[in-house]
């Protein structure tokens, strides 16, 4: 049930099926609105690199934020609990690669938003500083 829950609301009222890469283009796009909301300031959208890719680079005043968005629709692993030490250390590496073509910022973070399947509706959790650059 939460699994239905879960692509339903990522699909909205779209009832076609979606492969893996639709709906998690769906989720950037619902972790960005609500960003925007929060006041962030959206600078690119899947930002890749031969490090791997970002899903959301935003301006949060004056602080440069690279954002991983995940969504699970299996209630046994968390989206947080899938961004392992690999996973950080590419997004990392290919933060580093944008700011050496975007040299102006001074600060950035690292941000993690997912989406959690609860009984019949999906919970968006934004976790801000994530992780850091070890």
């Amino acid at each position: 049930m939460a699994r239905r829950s879960l692509l339903s609301f990522l699909r909205g009222n779209d009832t076609e099926h979606h492969p893996t890469q639709q709906i998690g283009n769906k989720a950037e796009k619902k972790a960005c609105l609500f960003l925007k909301k929060q006041g962030l300031k959206l600078m690119t959208r899947n930002y890749r690199c031969s490090y791997g890719e970002i899903d959301l680079i935003m301006e949060d005043r004056q602080t440069l934020v690279f954002v991983e968005v995940r969504y699970r629709s299996n209630t046994m692993v968390k989206a947080l609990d899938t961004i392992d030490h690999h996973k950080q250390r590419r997004i990392i590496l290919a933060a580093m690669r944008y700011l050496q073509s975007n040299p102006t910022w001074k600060a950035c973070r690292f941000d993690v938003v997912t989406f959690e399947p609860r009984a019949f509706d999906v919970e968006i959790f934004w976790l801000k500083d994530a992780f850091q650059v070890e």
